[in-house]
């Protein structure tokens, strides 16, 4: 499954904040995007969610295992997404958070699958637990198996390490993409950090409306 971007422009009050650009993500791939802020990054990934606003306008196309996904609002178009707040419901559980996206179906077999994925991210008993209870880092995590159990074609990443420290971050960047490589889905990362970048992957610059490889 590919995430394509086929001549994407972004325009805020008739201003051009990204140049028209093509590129397209293969699955089990995260692709970092880096630029300085305000250089439309994150509205760039608004436009492939489905959910840009006014004043921001937008063109081209975005197609996801070549299914186009112009006019399909978010909920339809199967992209996940994780930023820097967790965007917890906090007056749901941790198991209430994370069956809240899943796809609907039997119920014994939607709680074994919450229940294996927070023991795999090392949270087994948890699941009753209040989200504000939860320390940074658990809180994250909870947020990325939530946008994961709701079984998406591909990943959106908007800095969604910025707010932790070294430590926690290196652990949580590696458990996040170890995740989304095993779900072999696309991924598109933003970031101001380059450390975040993974070893050996496609960095792309955003400068003066243009989107290049570093």
């Amino acid at each position: 499954m590919a995430l394509s971007l086929e001549e994407v422009s972004i325009r805020l009050d008739g201003h051009t904040l990204i140049k028209p650009f093509t590129m397209r993500l293969e699955k089990g791939v995260i692709v970092t995007l880096m630029g300085p802020s305000g250089s439309g990054k994150s509205t760039l990934l608004s436009f492939i969610a489905g959910d840009l606003t006014a004043p921001f306008t937008a063109t081209g196309d975005v197609t996801l295992d070549g299914r186009n996904l112009d006019g399909l609002p978010p909920e339809k178009r199967r992209i996940g997404r994780l930023f820097q707040d967790d965007l917890l419901f906090p007056h749901m559980s941790v198991a209430e958070n994370l069956l809240f996206g899943m796809p609907r179906g039997e119920q014994q077999a939607r709680h074994a699958a919450m229940t294996a994925a927070l023991a795999e991210a090392g949270l087994a008993g948890f699941a009753e637990r209040p989200p504000q209870t939860l320390s940074g880092g658990q809180r994250a995590r909870v947020a990325l198996l939530r946008s994961l159990l709701a079984s998406p074609g591909a990943m959106l990443l908007d800095e969604p390490f910025n707010k932790l420290d070294a430590d926690l971050r290196a652990g949580l960047r590696d458990f996040v993409f170890r995740h989304i490589a095993a779900r072999d889905i696309p991924c598109l990362m933003v970031t101001h950090d380059r450390a975040d970048v993974p070893p050996g992957g496609r960095l792309l610059l955003l400068g003066r409306g243009e989107v290049r490889d570093a």
